[in-house]
């Protein structure tokens, strides 16, 4: 659980007036007044992911952390590269950490006190394409989640896809659960209930739209003309991931061919929205 610390400040006001006495030499009266502002500083401890490291100068490091009660936070680690065991962590991708740092209100990047390494998720190191699946993720969470807005649930559904990762054997799968979740929980849902253009269910040929957000029907489909068929399971597939929990939808089947489209449609949406491509995706056989 997290906690925080205020640092506030009181402030010391020097106003400084002139009176003037029939245009004769001025007098300058100097008075102070105590000023009480809303604290600046806070000292901070949550559980983190790291979803990305550099080196900064010569000694330190700048972390990105996905955390659990503060969302998506940058951080400096002082030293670190001199002394390595000034914190307990190496801020390795995707470990998870015990972290206290430094909220600064006008800051971008907060200063990190301490690091503590919790879990590696060693069995994820030890084979490329799990590594891969890993680098996938927080390269899509550190790309689609805003900085510094609580999203506990985002924080958990990582938990869960990191220690899935270690042990499942259809990894496309799980790719493309978290793929749907992590849109569900961040807002940018595609649309599958009923169609864009006439607002009613759909009961025959669909087409998914890529620029609408979602289903278009046989009348409607012009509105985009480079709208792309999907099947109805895999539209029925989407569904049930987005209304059943992890563990459930791990469990959901999905033949060959759903997986190609939700391949398609998910990792299209996915980069439409984003405006950019997600370079990770290039070493990840997905589907």
């Amino acid at each position: 659980m997290g906690s925080c610390i205020c640092l506030g400040t009181t402030i010391m006001v020097l106003n400084k007036s002139n009176a003037c006495d029939n245009g004769r030499s001025k007098s300058c009266a100097l008075s102070f007044r105590r000023k009480s502002e809303k604290p600046v500083v806070m000292i901070r401890k949550t559980e983190a992911i790291v979803l990305r490291s550099y080196d900064h100068r010569e000694t330190s490091k700048i972390a990105v952390f996905f955390t659990k009660e503060y969302g998506k936070i940058t951080g400096v680690l002082k030293g670190i590269r001199k002394d390595y065991k000034k914190f307990g962590s190496n801020v390795d991708k995707f470990s998870v950490n015990d972290i206290v740092y430094y909220w600064h209100a006008n800051a971008s990047v907060h200063l990190v006190s301490q690091c503590d390494l919790t879990d590696f998720f060693f069995p994820i190191r030890k084979e490329i394409k799990r590594t891969m699946a890993a680098n996938y993720l927080i390269e899509l969470v550190h790309k689609l989640m805003p900085p510094e807005e609580e999203n506990r649930r985002v924080y958990q559904l990582i938990l869960d896809y990191l220690t899935s990762l270690q042990t499942v054997s259809d990894i496309s799968k799980l790719v493309h659960v978290f793929q749907v979740k992590i849109l569900q929980l961040s807002g940018f849902r595609p649309h599958l209930d009923w169609c864009l253009g006439c607002q009613k269910t759909i009961s025959g040929e669909v087409k998914f739209s890529l620029r609408l957000g979602g289903l278009l029907c046989s009348r409607c489909r012009l509105s985009d003309p480079s709208a792309v068929p999907i099947s109805r399971g895999a539209v029925a597939s989407i569904l049930h991931i987005e209304k059943n929990d992890w563990e459930k939808s791990l469990r959901l089947g999905l033949t060959a061919p759903i997986k190609k489209e939700l391949k398609y449609i998910l990792n299209n949406f996915l980069v439409y929205h984003l405006e950019r491509p997600l370079h990770s995706a290039r070493y990840l056989e997905v589907g």
